[in-house]
């Protein structure tokens, strides 16, 4: 990591789960950090040593929102120099099938967080370390909902299809964007980071009506240390 410190990253979803528990581990490990969220007061409010706080920058930020991502990162190039890491880790999930035409409104969420913010995001992050022919990481948070389908039918609810079928969509943005990256001559490294149940606010449902195994976003944050803690020819 300590090719990192100094540079600075941008955590979506910073406020908790895995994006708090990233923000905080880049924070302590010397890289300035600009955390999004609609709700950037909670990014005030983590356990970080005053050394480590004066490097979190909180922002609000809807990634959904094309126009205030494309600000957002604007400020950031302004202000400090550009984005040398994104972790895409803003996510929302909602109960309902996909074929209920009651959901669609949790649907669109669902896709615009977690695709659209992805895209929105990606881009403008890749476009900075391109200006700047800087080898930087994209790291997106996927999930195992995002290689295999759930079976609905030995749920007791309808669970969260759409929530699946987003992250498959994932899946296939992150090779095309390993592969956009290397065709336009950067260096820039993408990493896929799919973790099982974790113990977040989005996990919670399932914690409380399920029994399964059950990772912390300590985990998660350790397992994008490592990808970042990689050599230049490695990627992940």
């Amino acid at each position: 990591m300590e090719r990192w410190r100094n540079r600075v990253a941008v955590v979506t979803g910073g406020s908790s789960g895995i994006g708090a528990a990233i923000l905080m581990d880049l924070a302590e490990a010397g890289v300035t950090v600009v955390g999004l969220s609609r709700h950037p007061d909670c990014i005030r409010t983590v356990d970080l040593t005053p050394e480590a706080r004066n490097r979190v920058h909180p922002v609000h930020c809807d990634v959904s929102d094309e126009e205030a991502v494309k600000n957002t990162f604007k400020w950031v190039d302004d202000n400090l120099g550009g984005v040398d890491i994104l972790v895409n880790s803003a996510g929302v999930l909602h109960q309902g099938l996909l074929t209920d035409p009651n959901t669609i409104q949790q649907i669109r969420e669902t896709f615009d967080v977690q695709i659209m913010g992805t895209l929105f995001c990606t881009r403008e992050a890749f476009q900075s370390m391109k200006r700047r022919n800087f080898d930087g990481h994209i790291i997106n948070i996927n999930g195992i909902a995002g290689h295999t389908v759930v079976d609905t039918l030995q749920l007791s609810s309808l669970f969260c299809t759409n929530y699946v079928a987003s992250k498959f969509a994932l899946t296939a943005m992150h090779e095309t964007y390993r592969q956009e990256f290397a065709n336009a001559g950067t260096k820039v490294k993408v990493s896929s980071i799919s973790p099982g149940m974790t113990n977040t606010s989005i996990g919670g449902y399932l914690i409380d009506n399920y029994e399964m195994p059950i990772l912390n976003p300590k985990d998660v944050s350790n397992a994008i240390l490592y990808c970042l803690g990689t050599p230049p020819h490695v990627q992940v």
